[in-house]
């Protein structure tokens, strides 16, 4: 195929960005199990060889999608202190997560070297940094502030409306006794709380 012709087979007026934006809306409006290439042509009006066209696989969509969750994380505006730095920009990513159904389940089935996810990765990196831990560590707690924040993100996302009671009915003081001791912390919706107090121990030094 010439040039000529292949601008010509190109199709007009849509955009790999559109194409995300009506991604992130059909996972906003449906969830991740009914995310499909196909469906993502439906929402736009167009066949599924033209939304292949512009992502060219399921997998490379899932990468922008998730791009562009984290493309939500502002970087300005941040606090001076390091290990404050790096708690807000959590905070934040974790928020842009949870703007989206299935924000945290999209990002985790993902390795996105992305532009936007980069920008925050290297933020977070220049922080711990910054608070004087070595490249190692540096790299590793960031590593784990952003697994510890994807998994507790999904958890949230995936618990049913009504959790109360499920847990304990699982749970007996002869069967586990430790777990029974502390059932109360552990069948509460307190993801908010939970997150603060894993955040603060990743980053205490």
């Amino acid at each position: 195929m010439t040039k000529k012709q292949a601008d010509a087979a190109r199709p007009a007026r849509l955009e790999p960005a559109a194409v995300v934006r009506a991604a992130v809306g059909l996972l906003d409006d449906k969830g991740l199990d009914a995310l499909s290439t196909r469906a993502v042509a439906d929402r736009l009006g167009v066949r599924m060889n033209t939304v292949l066209w512009h992502v060219k696989t399921k997998t490379r969509l899932l990468e922008l999608m998730a791009d562009a969750i984290v493309g939500e994380v502002r970087l300005d505006g941040l606090p001076d202190a390091w290990d404050e730095r790096a708690r807000e920009l959590t905070r934040r990513y974790r928020r842009a997560l949870l703007a989206h159904r299935d924000g945290a389940a999209l990002v985790t089935g993902t390795y996105a070297a992305e532009p936007h996810t980069l920008r925050f990765a290297d933020a977070l990196v220049a922080a711990l940094l910054d608070g004087g831990l070595d490249d190692r560590e540096a790299a590793w707690t960031a590593w784990a502030v952003t697994y510890f924040t994807l998994g507790l993100t999904q958890e949230e996302q995936a618990a049913p409306a009504t959790p109360e009671g499920r847990l304990a009915r699982a749970v007996s003081s002869t069967g586990h006794p430790a777990l029974h001791r502390v059932l109360a912390h552990l069948d509460a919706d307190s993801f908010d709380e939970r997150f603060e107090h894993g955040l603060s121990a990743l980053l205490s030094r």
